[in-house]
């Protein structure tokens, strides 16, 4: 078993410790380097908030457009987060797998997650629940704050299924995923106003992480303080095809894979902008087969509605985005949104006894990436499957999907880089069968590009996972000589420097990223380790706390606790 870890991933393993080990046996010689350790950064300092960039906020719409104003008040995205007492849905279950009982309650104006094993003592605590993510229409989960870093958490309400369970991909999880980071790319479609995460950090956000709660006004129509003032604000009505479409893309596309553009961030774009400036998405050139939560865009656009329509059709065509259906209105809503095109007289001759079309031709079915959720299939089909064929199943299949530019594209400057980064990504989700791909396009786009942070990080991995450590410190070194933020890149030098007897600088590097992510578990744990195998129990025994500090269900992290605390303190 490896003692040091590498590839940090972005969360810990579901099903057992964080410091899970992909390889690497690191022969290390510590009696060489059982002197003093100087190795710690300094903590990574505060950001103050950002320009409001023009944004005012709902109420100052309210009084020219207050009816507008009302009805968009009651809509999901108005409702897609807020402060957690707003959004409390109680919850008072067991999960089989952990045997954990979880509880989220409120107490004295406050929202509570608690925790807990029976006959387990170390397990046994609750965290402030400080803001909801959801509008509850498909589900809800909270946020929760330590140290300034924003998680989110372990549990979801499921609205579908009415039923409390864990996050997304830790059904199975044996030990409490507490340590589960709010990603910019979760807030930026749930809230307004989002403040950018401290610098070097990826949840570290500036108090509050946002101004507003839910979707604004301003997420669509871009904003508002020189209209207010009596100039113009964007209308997407009034853009072109593309732009007008950017704007619901923006949230409701995924893609099998997301590569932010260099330099740019997905939460800074505007409405009108180009949003291929800031994001490209790649999807699979076959057929979709399978209904992601978040595929609407992508589903949409294989419709034969779409394709015969153009242009001319859009998500606004079948959704007013300021108001919704109730829940009485909605079959006779939607209907009359398909006769629009077909006909009231299609109507009176196409199964007049069934008035809901979507039931036929969009049923919904149950999301292959979120468990117990159903999503609308915007497909369309004429006579959709039975069964659709799930997404997990190309992570298997001998002879490799093409992966493609969503929306399709000419070739760009960017295809090889962004391909490359693309099918990287699927591979750390599981799609092993991609790597040789992965690394054949990140070969190529390298030369094109020898200076990009994250392609030169990618191409490192890719060669220590393989034992070529010598290009892979080459690579990471020169990536952080052009980010020094890059945590991964950091963290699995670290790993390949402390593999070379330069124990030194691996825990300077690993010390340096754990402090800009404390919920990665597995960097804390190798710091641990490190500095137990140096002699230097006190210190092993600080980090050890801080991982349970962030990860109190970590088996790894206690056992080793439990070990350095005995009368012959040991580092395993």
């Amino acid at each position: 078993m490896s003692l040091f870890c590498s590839k940090a991933q972005q969360t810990d393993s579901a099903s057992s410790s964080g410091g899970n080990c992909s390889h690497h046996s690191l022969g290390i010689l510590f009696a060489l380097l059982l002197g003093a350790i100087a190795l710690f950064a300094k903590a990574p300092g505060s950001q103050s908030s950002p320009e409001s960039k023009g944004y005012i906020g709902n109420e100052a719409c309210a009084g020219c457009h207050s009816s507008i104003y009302n009805s968009y008040e009651k809509t999901s995205m108005a409702q897609a987060s807020g402060p957690a007492l707003d959004g409390l849905i109680p919850a008072d279950f067991v999960h089989q797998k952990s045997g954990v009982h979880y509880r989220i309650y409120a107490e004295d104006g406050k929202v509570w997650l608690s925790f807990e094993r029976p006959n387990d003592p170390s397990v046994h605590s609750k965290h402030q629940l400080l803001y909801y993510i959801g509008s509850g229409r498909r589900g809800r989960t909270y946020l929760f704050a330590m140290d300034g870093f924003l998680f989110e958490s372990p549990v979801n309400w499921y609205t579908d299924r009415h039923v409390w369970d864990m996050a997304p991909g830790f059904g199975n999880a044996a030990e409490i995923p507490l340590n589960l980071p709010a990603f910019t790319g979760c807030l930026h479609c749930h809230v307004s106003g989002m403040q950018p995460p401290i610098q070097g950090t990826q949840n570290r956000y500036p108090n509050p992480p946002f101004s507003q709660a839910g979707v604004g006004c301003e997420r669509c129509h871009g904003p508002g303080e020189a209209h207010a003032k009596g100039g113009a604000i964007i209308n997407p009505a009034k853009l072109n095809p593309a732009r007008r479409d950017e704007v619901c893309m923006q949230c409701h596309l995924e893609g099998r894979a997301a590569i932010e553009q260099p330099g740019r961030h997905l939460y800074e774009y505007q409405p009108g902008q180009e949003l291929s400036e800031y994001i490209h998405y790649f999807v699979f050139a076959d057929p979709q087969r399978s209904l992601g939560a978040v595929s609407q865009v992508e589903a949409l656009a294989q419709s034969a509605c779409k394709k015969k329509t153009g242009d001319a059709m859009s998500c606004t065509t079948c959704h007013d985005p300021h108001s919704e259906p109730s829940p009485a209105e909605r079959v006779s809503y939607y209907r009359q949104k398909c006769l629009a095109c077909h006909s009231a007289k299609f109507g009176t001759r196409h199964h007049p006894e069934q008035p809901d079309c979507a039931s036929c031709h969009m049923p919904s079915s149950l999301s292959t990436d979120v468990a117990h959720t159903d999503v609308t299939d915007h497909r369309i089909l004429r006579r959709p499957p039975a069964s659709p064929q799930l997404l997990q199943d190309a992570n298997f299949r001998a002879d490799l999907p093409r992966l493609v530019r969503f929306p399709a594209v000419s070739k760009t400057d960017h295809d090889v880089r962004d391909l490359a980064l693309a099918w990287d990504s699927l591979v750390n989700k599981g799609m092993t069968a991609a790597a040789p791909e992965a690394e054949s396009l990140l070969r190529t786009a390298i030369k094109k590009s020898p200076d990009d942070p994250a392609l030169l990080s990618a191409m490192g991995y890719s060669a220590q996972s393989k034992g070529e450590t010598d290009l892979a410190r080459e690579l990471y070194r020169k990536a952080l000589a052009i980010d020094p933020n890059l945590i991964e890149a950091s963290a699995n030098l670290a790993a390949i420097e402390a593999g070379h007897g330069d124990l030194r600088e691996a825990v300077r590097l690993w010390e340096g990223a754990f402090q800009r992510a404390p919920g990665q578990s597995s960097i804390g744990m190798n710091i641990a380790r490190a500095f137990c195998e140096a002699g230097q129990v006190d210190r092993a025994r600080d980090y050890v706390l801080r991982v349970l500090e962030f990860n109190p269900d970590l088996t790894e992290a206690k056992n080793l606790f439990q070990s350095l605390n005995g009368p012959d303190p040991k580092c395993n």
